[in-house]
């Protein structure tokens, strides 16, 4: 079993200063964040009020209108507990426009234009609350691809880009994160009853150690397989974090470690690329 676990305040105090540093450094004070109701956004959330203070914090709900009821409520858990500035956008008459023309897309073509959508209205607000854009991606989703560009992949900078997913709640239940949102399977809430890892087809805590191997250890495929991974498991991360590559151009993200690699991903040469 391969320990993940890291040090919340140590992590904590990291990632608010770097939100502090680096917002304040481009001439701001305010930052936007884009809250669904999951864990990454809600940790996000809680790191930007703490770093600047909650009045400086805009958290924007952007519900669709099959979006779980449950996502606004437990959105708005985070809203109350910190006492954030807050909006709800309903992007349903920016999306479905688009998809009358189009009634044959497919539900990843309209969670694409949901992603997208969502992220023209954070960009709107940005400049209409003079506040930076705040990212919501874990590493894990950053490594496999599991997101949109310039959909969710979009901001200004990302206190948790370095953070799997498994330590995203470490880190969450440490801030004070509510339980209910920490303890649910994560969704991007796309289309009604989808959920992370019946998509990915594998759990976050099995990827997240084959990823840390891969990763931070610097461990090629077979080397995995000997430290007890599945080989067709291996070969199925790696095929998507190589497919994926040409996501992984992103804005500055906190570091936790100085062993973690670069997201130049230079060690996929040791894979065979």
């Amino acid at each position: 079993m391969i320990d993940l676990t890291i040090d919340t305040d140590l992590a904590h105090k990291i990632l608010t200063g770097f939100l502090h540093t680096e917002i304040t450094r481009a001439g701001f004070s305010r930052a936007v964040v884009g809250l669904s109701g999951g864990v990454d956004s809600s940790l996000s959330c809680y790191l930007a009020a703490q770093a600047l203070g909650p009045q400086n914090v805009l958290a924007v709900r952007m519900p669709y209108r099959t979006s779980s009821p449950d996502s606004l409520e437990h959105a708005q858990l985070v809203i109350n507990d910190l006492g954030v500035r807050s909006l709800t956008v309903e992007i349903t008459g920016m999306v479905d426009p688009l998809f009358e023309q189009f009634p044959d897309a497919d539900p990843i073509r309209r969670g694409n234009a949901m992603a997208r959508a969502r992220m023209i209205v954070l960009y709107d607000q940005s400049e209409a609350f003079k506040g930076l854009v705040v990212g919501t991606g874990n590493k894990t989703e950053i490594l496999l691809g599991y997101t949109t560009l310039f959909g969710d992949s979009a901001n200004a900078l990302n206190p948790i880009g370095d953070l799997y997913k498994t330590q995203v709640r470490q880190l969450s239940q440490a801030v004070g994160v509510p339980a209910e949102i920490i303890q649910k399977p994560p969704s991007a809430d796309l289309w009604a009853g989808q959920t992370d890892e019946d998509e990915l087809g594998f759990t976050y805590d099995q990827v997240d150690q084959l990823l840390y191997l891969l990763v931070d250890q610097r461990y090629s495929p077979a080397e995995c397989v000997e430290a007890g991974f599945a080989e067709n498991f291996v070969n199925q991360v790696v095929e998507r974090v190589r497919r994926n590559h040409f996501k992984r151009v992103l804005p500055p993200i906190a570091k936790l470690s100085n062993r973690t690699v670069g997201y130049d991903f230079l060690y996929l040469r040791d894979w065979g690329t």
